[in-house]
């Protein structure tokens, strides 16, 4: 049962040992990898597509990036979800070393894609292993962590991926003026992450909070209990989180914060460096150059965003902190795509924005394992995180044939940033479990 806690004496981080660092290190550096092989792909998608579509097929080049980009978050979804629902199982070290592998190796196949085809399939199988990694990470994190530092760990966790974006962005930057075939290079870089695994394989234990719940069979879903505890068998865990009235709860109101959060950063935030691109144009400077600023602009908001949630969720709680992230992230859309039209203008707003609509995304690692036990705790956690991008995926395909349609991507932005007010609205109804442990 989860009771809660009194401050801890000392610093956050006083009762941290070594090993806690380890689990960090090895969480961080799969999700590290995960961010480059994302921002990799919205950074060389356009010269990719010019490079392998026909001359007559360039106009409709948002199309294919649309259908590049929502594949890859189709097969995230599906990936992520099986993965989660596997590491219950399996074992929450045994499934990140199955998903850095997989994404390492069809990262690196995607270099040499002949067809658009082609790199549309490598994307969705590269979804597929990139979603079961953060699930696993995180929630070994979760569990091996003290109560006082978890926050904090998680968000310098879930820095990872910014830390991989700006990586991408600065490895974009260094690689483009190499010509056409640059973005293989980009892709071929995604191999490495491979070598990660015998870190992990040597360096860190399985969760022992998932070991003892295996072995004294608490099948439990929430703080509150489960009528299966002590039973031999083990229910399935997506059923059981379903079948429990106040796990169901928190699983839907998870889910729309999700919807939102996703759905906007896919629909409208992934955007910003060809937009800033058509800024610089129309100024007489270089599309490319200042869209790779941007890029790297971008992410280092999201760094800083990702890098001050755990003291600000500890700080406001878990339900302002969410309220928090929605509000800035729906005022920030407009911001970018309306009101600013010069470079030094869209710039600024871009590192601001970047603060909220990515680097808001270290809710899910602060309060998703906060919210459920360890028997269910990756299973709920992926699905809450991977589920939403079932109806997210469908975001970057729309917009990309609306800004076709509408020749520009500003209103087709502010249509699809109203998301976030679905965000802002659940937020007041979650549970707040700041000053909490995890429920067993």
């Amino acid at each position: 049962m989860t009771q809660a806690v009194g401050t801890q004496p000392g610093s956050w981080h006083s009762r941290l040992t070594p090993e806690h660092w380890k689990i960090l290190t090895a969480s961080f550096l799969g999700w590290i990898f995960d961010g480059y092989e994302t921002y990799a792909l919205i950074s060389v998608l356009g010269p990719a597509l010019l490079a392998l579509l026909p001359a007559e097929e360039h106009s409709r080049l948002p199309e294919f990036a649309g259908l590049a980009i929502g594949l890859t978050l189709l097969g995230w979804a599906a990936g992520g979800m099986i993965g989660g629902i596997v590491a219950d199982y399996i074992g929450r070290k045994r499934m990140m070393l199955i998903s850095i592998l997989g994404y390492a190796a069809f990262t690196g196949l995607t270099a040499f894609s002949t067809s658009i085809a082609m790199l549309i399939s490598l994307r969705f199988l590269t979804g597929l292993f990139m979603g079961s990694e953060w699930s696993t990470g995180n929630t070994l994190l979760a569990e091996a962590w003290p109560n006082e530092a978890r926050p904090k760990g998680a968000g310098i966790l879930q820095s990872g991926f910014g830390f991989g974006a700006l990586l991408a962005a600065g490895a974009w930057y260094v690689l483009r003026p190499m010509g056409p075939d640059a973005w293989r290079w980009m892709f071929g870089l995604g191999i490495f992450p491979a070598v990660l695994v015998f870190y992990i394989r040597r360096s860190i234990d399985e969760s022992a909070r998932w070991v003892e719940m295996l072995k004294a069979k608490r099948w439990d879903v929430t703080e509150a209990g489960s009528s299966q505890e002590g039973k031999d068998k083990r229910p399935f865990t997506l059923v059981q989180l379903f079948g429990d009235a106040e796990g169901r709860r928190r699983v839907v109101l998870g889910l729309l914060m999700s919807l939102a959060t996703t759905l906007g950063w896919w629909g409208v935030a992934t955007w910003i460096p060809g937009y800033v691109g058509g800024i610089a144009k129309q100024a007489g400077l270089d599309p490319a150059y200042w869209g790779s600023v941007a890029g790297i602009v971008y992410n280092v908001g999201a760094i800083v965003g990702y890098l001050a949630s755990g003291f600000l969720a500890d700080a406001m709680g878990r339900r302002p902190y969410l309220g928090f992230l929605f509000i800035g992230s729906l005022v920030m859309t407009p911001v970018v795509y309306v009101w600013s039209h010069t470079v030094p203008v869209v710039l600024i707003a871009t590192l601001v924005n970047g603060f909220f609509t990515l680097g808001g995304f270290a809710w899910f690692a602060i309060y998703l394992p906060e919210l459920f036990a360890t028997n269910v705790r990756a299973t709920a956690s992926a699905f809450v995180f991977n589920a939403s991008r079932f109806v997210a995926f469908l975001g970057p395909i729309f917009a990309g044939v609306l800004i076709h349609a509408l020749n520009g991507v500003s209103m087709v932005a502010i249509y699809l940033g109203s998301i976030y007010l679905l965000g802002l609205v659940v937020a007041p109804f979650v549970p707040e479990t700041r000053g909490k442990p995890l429920p067993s």
